[in-house]
């Protein structure tokens, strides 16, 4: 099946890089959004902004969510109107949001049932992936709904893996952010110790970034954090939801993870004074 015309809910931080992503690859693009001041830029370059999600699910064959809790996947998806009363049998539905596995079963099996075509498919990479269409997206569904959504999915990622059945996605999803958990807070606490012992912290950064203790979180937050960048290229808050995620799913299967939630609750303390809308560096404060 080729696509002409993709839809999108969720044009936030890393959304609106996406759909232009997916425009550059020559999809017409609509969107919709709560608040359509914001989407006035989209407005602008071409992408036909809908007044409602129905209107928008009835325009497109595939349609694409990325939004920030799994009480909002809900609203889009079940709410009268949304997505499930809306699209026309056949339409592929692809949530992008890192939401629970257990509503990404949910959606698959109502979709299913309606004729639809369901993915999960979070992606991982943050802003910077989202803007140089470098994403890793991680599939749960079909394996030939996913085949067919192939060069969608490359026109915003390049690692692109099908993860198994529906809920498989975000069960990977799960996995990569406990392990940016741990390594997010290693960096803070190795940054502190280097402080705290009056080394030059922007030569150390150099001097161990292509060894051993080198990493993604590294590169992309060991300099913001000495200099004190916390914008949000993802949402301290929303980490703090995919952390809550992963620690349900764990104890789902008896499974223990000390250091997922100590680094849970550093973040929680973080919120508590106000700063959920910071990026994920600012676990660095803490230690402060």
């Amino acid at each position: 099946m080729t696509f002409t015309d993709i839809g999108f809910i969720g044009t936030g931080i890393m959304g609106k890089s996406m759909l232009r992503n997916l425009k550059k690859a020559g999809y017409t693009m609509h969107c919709y959004a709560r608040h359509p001041e914001k989407v006035e830029d989209l407005k602008k370059e071409g992408v036909t902004v809908h007044p409602s999600i129905a209107s928008l699910a009835r325009a497109c064959q595939c349609l694409i969510t990325i939004v920030g809790f799994p009480q909002d996947v809900e609203e889009v998806y079940f709410s009268p109107q949304a997505l499930m009363d809306s699209a026309a049998p056949g339409t592929y539905l692809v949530d992008m949001t890192t939401t629970s596995p257990t509503l990404a079963k949910r959606l698959y099996d109502e979709g299913k049932q309606r004729g639809f075509h369901v993915m999960d498919a979070p992606v991982t990479g943050g802003d910077t992936g989202a803007r140089k269409g470098t994403l890793s997206i991680l599939a749960g569904g079909d394996k030939e709904d996913y085949d067919v959504l192939q060069l969608v999915f490359r026109g915003m990622g390049t690692n692109i893996n099908y993860m198994g059945p529906a809920g498989m996605g975000q069960h990977a999803k799960m996995a990569n952010q406990i392990m940016i958990a741990g390594t997010l807070s290693g960096v803070c606490e190795a940054l502190s110790y280097a402080k705290k012992n009056g080394l030059d912290t922007d030569t150390l950064l150099k001097a161990v970034a292509t060894g051993a203790a080198g990493s993604a979180q590294l590169d992309a937050f060991g300099e913001k954090m000495l200099h004190g960048d916390y914008a949000p290229g993802f949402f301290l808050k929303h980490f703090i939801k995919d952390m809550k995620l992963a620690v349900s799913e764990a104890d789902k299967k008896g499974l223990d993870l000390p250091v997922l939630k100590q680094v849970l609750s550093e973040y929680e303390t973080l919120e508590k004074e106000g700063k959920g809308d910071l990026g994920t560096q600012a676990l660095f404060t803490y230690y402060k």
